[in-house]
């Protein structure tokens, strides 16, 4: 049986007629949130749903980490039926977020302005991979493009001038364009909270990458006329990197002046007291990248357990380098139940990641493990006020299809 709801978001219905990454993790984080969701899928389905090994077809490892707390209506929206039957489930929404291109959701009949015809208050919210005034409008985009064309696929030019671009090794422009379209959706139904009015909300990827990754490296040309270059120095340093130990590697950030020089000290380095790279905060950051040199002479003589102690004493920060083959096994994450072991009815044992956000009064939760392909059709189009034999006439037609494995151990 589903938990009762208790975030924040408790009450609100969302029609998630998006794909792959962004959009489903907008949807579910409002799922955590206690919003419920109603995932709205394509007979074709999501190929989300056939990434990654699975104890059954459609239950993909990227699928199960971004659409819990939803269920699942499968349509074919190119039948006039089936068309229908969505305009009466859009009559009950709050909030519809889908990533369809704007050409294409027209031609299906579900635009805002034919939306707001059905529902006038409803929130629409459509992700897009440029923004509708630019000359990219329209155009198809991933995270490969968007990585690229963001800017972040060339950072590492700031670091070796000799370097390839290169992509990070994860979908960083799918997911934090999915905060965005989290955020922008709730604060629109905030406004309509205060007004009764609903709204169009576009979620851009190239537009919400690039603000998100320059807030540091626009640097000096934050100013006009610039007062510096791009890139922020702190960051694009080639010897910011973790420090070898005797048995691995640490991540260690000494930033007061008294914990550079306890730490060289330490490490058998002769330091004067009226050494000047250690006057004030200007003569260390002035100085850093032969401090840094010079840290990374001593690391190697202690093991990572051995530092980790004595930073702890000395209230130095660190980190010990995680990867995710043991990033499971972090103390800390471990001891807060980031990662849960959960029972699938359907694929058995998996591992979820709670809401990492902590609500006092309205916390956030799992309700529902994510759902098989058209699981929820007859109790989402039964709550719309379709009769059973419109949704059995529906099934008949193909306009409704449904692939639900059976229960575990069956």
């Amino acid at each position: 049986m589903e938990k009762e709801k208790s975030g924040p978001l408790a009450g609100i219905r969302v029609i998630d007629m998006s794909t792959v990454v962004l959009g489903p993790y907008a949807g579910q984080i409002m799922g955590d949130l206690g919003a419920e969701v109603i995932r709205v899928e394509s007979p074709q389905s999501d190929m989300t749903r056939w990434a990654g090994n699975s104890p059954h077809p459609g239950f993909g490892t990227i699928f199960m980490t971004c659409n819990r707390n939803k269920r699942s209506l499968c349509l074919d929206l190119r039948k006039d039926s089936a068309k229908a039957a969505f305009r009466e489930l859009i009559k009950t929404a709050d909030v519809f977020l889908h990533n369809v291109r704007r050409a294409g959701v027209a031609r299906l009949g579900f635009d805002y302005d034919d939306v707001k015809a059905i529902k006038p208050d409803i929130v629409y919210v459509h992700a897009v991979g440029f923004g509708s005034e630019g000359p990219y409008a329209g155009q198809p985009a991933y995270d490969d493009l968007v990585q690229a064309a963001g800017g972040s696929a060339g950072l590492n030019a700031f670091i070796d001038p000799e370097a390839h671009p290169e992509f990070m090794p994860t979908l960083a422009a799918d997911k934090t364009s999915g905060l965005h379209a989290a955020y922008a959706t709730m604060a629109a139904l905030f406004h309509r909270e205060r007004t009764g009015e609903g709204q169009f909300v576009e979620v851009p990827m190239l537009e919400s990458f690039a603000s998100f990754l320059m807030i540091e490296h626009l640097n000096g040309h934050v100013y006009d006329p610039p007062t510096g270059d791009y890139g922020y120095h702190n960051i694009i340093n080639f010897k910011r990197r973790p420090y070898p130990t005797a048995d691995g590697y640490l991540c260690i950030m000494p930033y007061q002046v008294e914990q550079w020089r306890r730490i060289l000290k330490l490490g058998g380095l002769e330091i004067a007291d009226d050494d000047p790279r250690f006057v004030d905060m200007n003569s260390l950051r002035s100085s850093i990248n032969e401090l840094y040199d010079l840290l990374r002479t001593i690391t190697p003589a202690k093991t990572s357990a051995d530092w980790a102690d004595i930073f702890v004493e000395m209230d130095v920060p660190f980190a010990h380098i995680n990867s995710p083959e043991n990033i499971m096994e972090e103390p800390h994450l471990k001891d807060v139940g980031l990662f849960q072991r959960r029972e699938h009815p359907h694929e058995g044992g998996y591992v979820a990641m709670r809401h990492p956000v902590k609500f006092e009064a309205t916390p956030a939760d799992i309700y529902r493990d994510p759902p098989a392909l058209g699981e929820h059709n007859r109790e989402v189009l039964e709550e719309a006020g379709l009769s059973g034999e419109a949704i059995d006439a529906l099934e008949a037609e193909g306009a409704l299809f449904s692939m639900v494995p059976p229960p575990t151990g069956e």
